[in-house]
């Protein structure tokens, strides 16, 4: 037997974890949906992609492999069967990502299985990419009981398709944020090489993460900045397909900016550096954000999908723009009661973060169809 908030015996759920490609938050998510519902005494069996699952720590649930590719396939006749097989087993479905929640859509058909879908992301890409994502949403917004969105943008638009019920994923902090992995002086020196004012990004090296503007953005800040100030550096943690570009352009026009690849110390940098932004052109509940707030940085960040929802108020939010960026940079760097507030600000929202109780509590309120 499990037990509710209040104390009360309940069945344990037999809960079926669906998920297609899934990187990243996405499937870090994944993982602590089916590790915390296991730990909670529920049957949990987690059926996605080898890839996704391999090395995750998914508690004590079950995983059968199922390779959900990113697309609508011919093979999807074949997938939506394997995945009505399995439904037949549990008393509720939670479908990570549009794809698979229309999949699971189509295999519970009128049997009535409990459908949960959370929505991360939005479909990014040409016409197609675009039409097709409208129609997964509509199917999902259809026939899910509930839809957990990552941000409010995505919670909007699920609405205007015609959801039912729509709320915020709860998107736990990590216990582990704010741990130094690393010696300090030699993580410090390695990434900003004795520079006085010191930034800081972490992102993969991709398209969402608005890296081009942050170029444009050191470029501003670097014209701005009187030398009397000292010698200004951006380091910018993450690899991707983008590095290479990137690098060009850096050397290219002699900006202020190193590319530290992947690091296993971001913790030590997050509480060196001066200020921590983020350029990403869209995110849903950004890690890294997170992560800045515990270590106690200020945060520049855009004012893009669920960034606000997870600053909780302690981030500089600006337009997506790298005028927008480097003025708030700016003013940070040259007014030290700014900085200061800042930093306290981001103390403050640490302790608000959400942790993975809250995240356990929403999972068996949804799946079970209780109310708030």
């Amino acid at each position: 037997m499990t037990s509710t908030a209040h104390g009360t015996p309940t069945t344990p759920l037999r809960v079926l974890e669906l998920a297609g490609s899934a990187a990243g938050g996405v499937r870090a998510h994944l993982a602590d949906c089916a590790r915390l519902l296991s730990a909670g005494g529920h049957d949990v069996v987690v059926a996605a992609p080898a890839a996704v699952t391999d090395g995750a720590d998914l508690g004590g649930a079950r995983v059968r492999e199922m390779d959900i590719g990113p697309r609508p396939s011919l093979e999807d006749a074949v997938l939506v069967s394997r995945i009505g097989r399995l439904a037949r087993r549990v008393d509720a479905v939670h479908a990570h990502g549009l794809r698979a929640g229309a999949l699971a859509a189509l295999a519970l058909g009128p049997r009535r299985r409990r459908l949960v879908v959370s929505v991360h992301n939005r479909p990014v890409g040409g016409w197609l990419t675009t039409a097709i994502g409208a129609r997964l949403e509509a199917l999902v917004a259809a026939r899910a009981d509930v839809v957990l969105a990552v941000s409010p943008d995505l919670a909007e638009s699920v609405r205007r398709r015609g959801a039912r019920d729509v709320e915020i994923a709860v998107i736990p902090a990590p216990s582990h944020l704010g741990q130094a992995t690393a010696p300090v002086a030699s993580s410090i020196e390695s990434a900003w090489h004795g520079a006085d004012l010191k930034l800081l990004t972490v992102a993969r090296l991709a398209p969402q993460k608005g890296l081009d503007m942050l170029l444009d953005a050191a470029a501003l800040l670097s014209e701005r900045l009187p030398g009397s100030r000292g010698r200004l550096v951006w380091a910018v943690a993450g690899a991707g397909p983008l590095e290479a570009a990137l690098a060009g352009r850096i050397a290219s026009q002699g900006l202020p900016v190193r590319l530290l690849g992947h690091r296993e110390d971001v913790a030590v940098l997050l509480s060196a550096a001066d200020v921590v932004v983020q350029t990403s052109q869209w995110e849903g509940q950004p890690l890294t954000i997170q992560e800045a707030l515990r270590a106690g940085a200020a945060v520049v960040a855009t004012d893009v999908g669920g960034t606000a929802v997870t600053a909780g108020g302690a981030a500089v939010l600006v337009e997506p723009s790298a005028q927008a960026l480097a003025q708030a940079v700016h003013r940070l760097l040259t007014d030290a009661g700014a900085l200061d507030e800042a930093r306290q600000a981001s103390r403050r929202a640490a302790a608000s973060l959400p942790g993975e109780q809250a995240l356990a509590s929403q999972l068996e309120r949804v799946l079970r169809g209780t109310g708030a």
